[in-house]
């Protein structure tokens, strides 16, 4: 069985997403290949996993390569962590719709930010899903970790022919949550998840099968640290009666109300962790984990490599899919999948977060029914927005793109209409290389730009560094708790420690 990473430069995905794989007895012979865009990337990467494999005294080599075909070639599985346009575009996602008051803590799902991403993402999976069809195995499945999850996983399924799930470890952090607020274990509390990626909601919630969702409310209130950095997910349940997966800063960006206002953004959120709320605090640990990796890498070598052990595997999903499918055990999670009735009022073609069973037999998924009604509201306001994301990338239409922008809730919320065409040309041509299905709109943009410029319509940015920006720290800052670092450099989720 061959098994290829695609984005493999990621370190924290691509290490730890193989070290879970090559856990699994059964897995120890397997063919391995990597494959990115950038050869210093992937070569530390590869060179670190490698070490790691040959510590643990397997027989395994690496195929490490730029070509993706070559790596996509006679495989099973693909795994993708691609990030389009890397930290670069990135950047601009974040910075651009700043400069016309939409402040995004994260922005890589839904919001100006996710909506952008969702461009370049699907305009690259195009020919993604093009390669794996042709050189990899017949019925090869590829396991998505890249966002925006739900635009992705909708494309790849919809237009790329490729049987996709699109996997996160938000229930799993929302489930270590709510098990402390009650003051259980986590293996204590049984959750059952249902919603859209990043809005999912625990429509169950029980121990020893006694529900508990009634006073779970109450427990995170009377949990200082929880009620300090989740006001967002606690006062959306106040509104909505469900716990929502995803963080205070992820939420915040889905709904029009907690970041509307730029003066009033402090009064959501807690600058202890990013994930809290901080203006563009993804960006900045991301790009501090970058710079500390590049720079300190020759001293991971020298660091104690993975140990390839069952009581060392993460909670990602993806290891426990391809091992029920491949031996027949069974794993209980939840998977980003076509919704294809399985929360009834939801649409049937959009992609929904929930749970799924593995063995054998493949992937099933049982039918959950509506949503709370309110919960499914809130989904939908974000379904519409995805849909016209999607269909926009595939058919390189602005109309659909500023139609995705004006009806997404944060964007429409902070932005008029002309500020939201303004800022929508902006983003393509400040992305223009990663965006070839919009060639043509690109040079029409830079002319309205240049239009608005002459004739004094044009908006003048917003020059501020958003309400709750943190400095973006140095390498040489970050010498002084060199462990934090290499913490943050290394690991998948970013927002393990929340307090």
């Amino acid at each position: 069985m061959k098994i290829a990473f695609i984005g493999a430069g990621s370190i924290g995905f691509t290490r730890r997403l193989l070290a879970d794989i090559l856990s699994v007895p059964e897995f120890r012979d397997i063919e391995v290949a990597f494959t990115d865009i950038n050869q210093n990337n992937l070569d530390m990467v590869t060179q670190l996993c490698q070490r790691d494999i040959e510590a643990n005294g397997l027989n395994i080599k690496i195929q490490s390569t730029l070509d993706r075909r070559a790596a996509f070639k006679d495989a099973k599985y693909v795994i993708s962590c691609v990030r389009i346009g890397m930290l670069e575009a990135f950047t601009k996602d974040i910075e651009v719709p700043l400069r016309y008051g939409v402040d995004q803590c994260v922005g890589d799902t839904l919001c100006a930010g996710g909506i952008m991403y969702g461009q370049r993402d699907i305009a690259a999976f195009e020919g993604f899903c093009r390669d794996i069809k042709e050189v990899a195995l017949p019925g090869c499945m590829l396991l998505n970790y890249s966002n925006p999850c739900a635009m992705v996983t909708w494309y790849c399924n919809k237009y790329g022919g490729v049987p996709t799930v699109g996997l996160c470890h938000g229930v799993q952090g929302g489930h270590q949550l709510i098990a402390n607020a009650l003051g259980y274990k986590k293996e204590e509390i049984d959750i059952i998840c249902a919603g859209i990626n990043h809005m999912t909601w625990y429509i169950s919630v029980k121990h020893d099968g006694v529900d508990l969702n009634g006073k779970l409310l109450a427990a995170l209130e009377a949990n200082p640290d929880i009620a300090r950095t989740e006001k967002v997910r606690i006062d959306m349940m106040r509104h909505f009666g469900y716990f929502s997966t995803e963080s205070n800063g992820h939420l915040s960006e889905y709904v029009p109300w907690y970041r509307k206002h730029t003066q009033n953004i402090h009064k959501y959120i807690d600058l202890g962790s990013w994930i809290n709320g901080e203006t563009g605090g993804y960006l900045r640990v991301c790009t501090e984990g970058r710079n500390w990796f590049e720079t300190d890498f020759p001293n991971w070598l020298k660091q104690p490599p993975f140990e390839y052990k069952a009581e060392k595997r993460s909670s990602e999903h993806g290891s426990y899919i391809i091992e029920g499918l491949e031996t027949g055990r069974v794993y209980r999670g939840h998977f980003n999948v076509v919704n294809n009735g399985t929360i009834t009022n939801l649409p049937e073609d959009c992609v929904v977060e929930v749970p799924g069973y593995v063995d054998g037999n493949g992937i099933s998924i049982p039918k959950v029914g509506d949503l709370p009604l309110g919960c499914a509201a809130c989904c939908n306001s974000n379904v519409s927005v995805q849909r016209l994301a999607v269909e926009a990338a595939v058919k390189g239409d602005i109309t659909l793109l500023r139609q995705a922008m004006l009806l997404d809730p944060l964007t429409g919320a902070a932005c008029e209409p002309d500020a939201i065409y303004q800022m929508v040309d902006e983003l393509l041509i400040e992305e223009a290389e990663w965006l070839p299905q919009y060639a043509e709109e690109i040079e029409n943009a830079k002319q309205r730009m240049a239009e608005r410029k002459l004739s004094g319509t044009f908006i003048p940015p917003i020059v501020t560094e958003g309400a709750a920006r943190l400095h973006t720290k140095t390498v040489e800052e970050m010498l002084k708790d060199r462990e934090a670092a290499s913490a943050n450099a290394g690991e998948a989720d970013k927002a393990k420690k929340r307090f």
